[in-house]
């Protein structure tokens, strides 16, 4: 039996697999521990791992895998994975970021490690790049990218069929790039003015005073004001996605992630947009598309690291 854990900004997700097929069993999901000391995290995951368990009528000791695909940077301590993610630690940007800690990294591997006989942890850009080439929008593609917009922007590069992770396991941190000279788009990081500052799930609402469901929802609905602000936010994204194709010359870029998902008739032609005539020897050939996994990629990355 495996655990299936999907760590996000906001949100936790747990499940478990029984090695027979791509079927979740006992998925539970919660908000992101964020106060107390910094292996709340940590024992979180344990604890909801732990209560799948008990739903599902297994010994806990049968679940000795464990994938973990989680929201970074990583922190390399000791050889150990530490979280210092943006929307999770608030020592990282200070007070002003508004996060009820001032953890400078969060306790991940460490703690999972004595428990789980198999454990992998890897960046969630790379984990739902690896679940989209195995099973979705990215199948047979050696030069391609999964980009997640949600509460942070995440990316998985894969260059001549090879997954990048670098030094760190940290490649694709592409939301922090900075593509614009704001001055007041604070990011968790402590950045002003990047990708995730500007235009993340967590940022909308700073900035524009709306939650980003409730802003996408007004421009959808016709409010001129909400669609030019949505226009900007894809101006943005779509910089982004441009650096991305003309760097790494890749043939399609496959998008998630809850801001774009629930409102992805809206935004995917807008972001095709920002491409298209830009330098045609090189983005010419170059798709967008939704993610062929839907709003699941977070839980199949997490198994597709998993044999």
């Amino acid at each position: 039996m495996k655990a299936c854990i999907d760590i996000g900004g906001t949100k936790v997700a747990v499940s478990l697999n029984d090695g027979s097929g791509l079927e979740l069993l006992a998925r539970r999901s919660e908000p992101t521990a964020k106060t107390g000391s910094n292996d709340a995290l940590a024992l979180q995951v344990l604890r909801m791992v732990e209560e799948s368990c008990a739903e599902l009528g297994v010994a806990p000791e049968r679940v000795r895998q464990a994938g973990v695909s989680s929201c970074g940077p990583f922190v390399i301590r000791e050889g150990l994975v530490e979280l210092a993610a943006p929307n999770i630690c608030g020592g990282l940007a200070g007070p002003a970021r508004g996060l009820p800690n001032d953890w400078q990294t969060a306790l991940l591997e460490g703690p999972l490690r004595r428990r789980f006989a198999t454990l992998r942890v890897e960046n969630d850009g790379i984990a739902a790049l690896e679940a989209e080439r195995r099973w979705g929008a990215l199948q047979g593609l050696d030069h391609c990218a999964y980009v997640t917009w949600s509460t942070g922007i995440g990316v998985g590069l894969c260059v001549d069929g090879r997954p990048l992770r670098g030094k760190n396991g940290n490649a694709g941190h592409a939301g922090h790039l900075f593509v614009s000279d704001n001055e007041d788009a604070l990011c968790g990081c402590g950045n002003i003015g990047d990708v995730e500052g500007l235009v993340a799930g967590n940022a909308i609402a700073r900035r524009f005073g709306r939650d980003a469901a409730t802003l996408l929802s007004a421009a959808s609905a016709g409010d001129a004001a909400a669609m030019a602000i949505v226009d900007e936010l894809c101006r943005v994204m779509g910089r982004a996605l441009y650096n991305l194709v003309v760097t790494l010359d890749l043939e399609r870029i496959s998008l998630g992630g809850s801001v774009f998902w629930h409102h992805r008739e809206l935004l995917l032609p807008r972001l095709r947009g920002q491409l298209a005539g830009k330098l045609p020897a090189l983005t010419e050939g170059c798709e967008l598309v939704a993610a062929g996994l839907a709003d699941r990629v977070g839980d199949y990355a997490a198994l597709a690291l998993l044999d």
